[in-house]
């Protein structure tokens, strides 16, 4: 595990906040992230820093990252961990803010833009840029379902046709979706 990942996992713990990535969206992450060039990174719902040091990992020389968290003190314990890194950005504002540094080759979605589906961050991901969401049950029946309903939000990114789209097993009991931009 990244040093500055256990660090992270280490500050969310004490704190009590239970809501971080896990190991397996955090390979994820890291290798995604690795895809960027020289480009922008960016990462909505930042918590307490987990996924942004997952992302941080993979980040190549040359690219950014810049993570959003509407909590202030969950922006400032992120903002702390990487007070050294030029190449990280915190901001302590609602997902939007991430308007204006993008466009991104890789955007991690969770919180408020997770829940806007494909028409809330399309254009702040580059043609050819990945989203990725997490935190989805699996779910072996199409239409996808949860809890016995047609599961909207997955189906959504599942058949838009601006994305070409996988959900792939992060966990024995959890998937991610990765969604490119044609």
């Amino acid at each position: 595990m990244p040093p500055l990942v256990a660090a992270a996992r280490a500050g969310a713990r004490a704190s009590g906040f239970g809501f971080s990535c896990t190991d397996g969206v955090g390979r994820l992450l890291a290798a995604l992230a690795a895809t960027a060039g020289d480009g922008a990174v960016g990462e909505a719902g930042g918590g307490h820093g987990v996924g942004t040091a997952w992302l941080r990992s993979g980040l190549p020389a040359g690219a950014r990252l810049v993570t959003v968290e509407r909590d202030p003190a969950r922006a400032a314990a992120t903002a702390a961990l990487f007070a050294d890194d030029p190449a990280v950005r915190v901001l302590a504002e609602d997902w939007q803010a991430l308007a204006g540094y993008g466009p991104y080759r890789v955007l991690f979605c969770d919180g408020g833009a997770k829940q806007g589906g494909p028409d809330a961050v399309t254009e702040l991901v580059a043609p050819g840029g990945v989203v990725v969401l997490d935190d989805f049950t699996p779910s072996p029946d199409w239409p996808p379902t949860y809890q016995g309903r047609p599961d909207g939000l997955r189906l959504a990114w599942l058949t838009d046709p601006r994305y070409v789209t996988v959900e792939v097993g992060t966990a024995t009991n959890a998937t991610a979706i990765v969604a490119t931009r044609r």
